[in-house]
């Protein structure tokens, strides 16, 4: 019963818009945690946190969404960092190749798209434009001035991102491969959609919802919107993207398969320091 009436209402809302021209602009942060054991290597405390300081510009970001009643744009927000501390040198040049790029999503055309750049070299990746196969909740509670509603959605786990880097140490092939037998090949996403905001949108994958989505839950990352601006005498318009190799998200993650583990060789023969002892 309750799904039902979840369903009338996102539906009265959104035929209650539906001639609309709606358009507007939404902020989310992104927060995502990080296994910091670094497979058992010995570490000191002063070590970790050194490290963890440098990791967290890459894993506390901003966005912006960009969208109107059948696509949107989402890119991280530009920030200028301190000296030192920004994308270049080689620890920063491997960990943004681990960052999603730009993602252009139309609902109406069933297009998704991502421009992004992987170890210099520019990528246009084309996702399948299905429907995610969400289930919807009759819980609720209120971000913002918004009255969310939940949805839930088992998706498969990507082993390309930076937490899979290294994993492959100095344990032994049997244990090594028992230990990926172990990792599990689906997780739980959480949503939190608003139909007071009628788009199917929502921030970087995620989307097929009837209404903005305004808070996502998956694995080590959450991402919740802080800002929402609606139809602002500001246009912008939302272009296809174009530039990059085109490529399928299948060839554009087995392309980062193979350069991972040219890195973990690489890693390896330096006996796991990465490039010296200094910080």
């Amino acid at each position: 019963m309750k799904k039902i009436i979840v369903l009338f209402f996102a539906l009265l809302t959104i035929s209650t818009y539906s001639q609309a021209d709606i358009q507007g602009k939404a902020v989310y942060m992104s927060k995502t945690t990080m296994d910091m054991n670094f497979g058992g290597r010995q570490m000191s405390e002063d070590q970790k946190k050194r490290i963890a300081q440098r990791m967290k510009s890459f894993l506390e970001k901003t966005y912006v969404l960009h969208f109107n009643q059948s696509e949107s744009f989402y890119k991280e927000e530009e920030k200028l960092g301190a000296p030192g501390q920004g994308r270049r040198g080689r620890f920063g040049g491997m960990m943004s190749s681990f960052s999603g790029g730009t993602k252009y999503k139309n609902t109406k055309e069933s297009i998704i798209l991502e421009e992004t750049e992987f170890f210099g070299k520019k990528f246009l990746i084309a996702d399948d434009g299905k429907k995610p196969a969400w289930k919807l909740s009759g819980e609720t509670k209120k971000i913002g001035n918004y009255i969310c509603y939940k949805a839930t959605l088992v998706k498969e786990v990507s082993d390309t991102g930076f937490a899979n880097f290294g994993r492959r140490g100095r344990n032994n092939n049997q244990e090594t491969k028992k230990k990926q037998e172990e990792k599990p090949k689906t997780q739980l996403v959480t949503a939190w959609y608003s139909p007071q905001i009628p788009v199917s949108q929502g921030p970087g994958e995620f989307w097929g919802l009837p209404g903005l989505i305004l808070e996502i839950n998956s694995g080590r990352t959450t991402i919740l919107c802080t800002e929402i601006t609606l139809n602002s005498k500001e246009k912008i318009e939302l272009k296809k993207p174009k530039k990059g190799k085109k490529v399928t998200r299948k060839e554009y993650t087995e392309i980062v398969k193979k350069k991972m583990e040219e890195m973990r060789e690489q890693f390896r023969g330096r006996g796991g320091r990465g490039g010296g002892r200094r910080g």
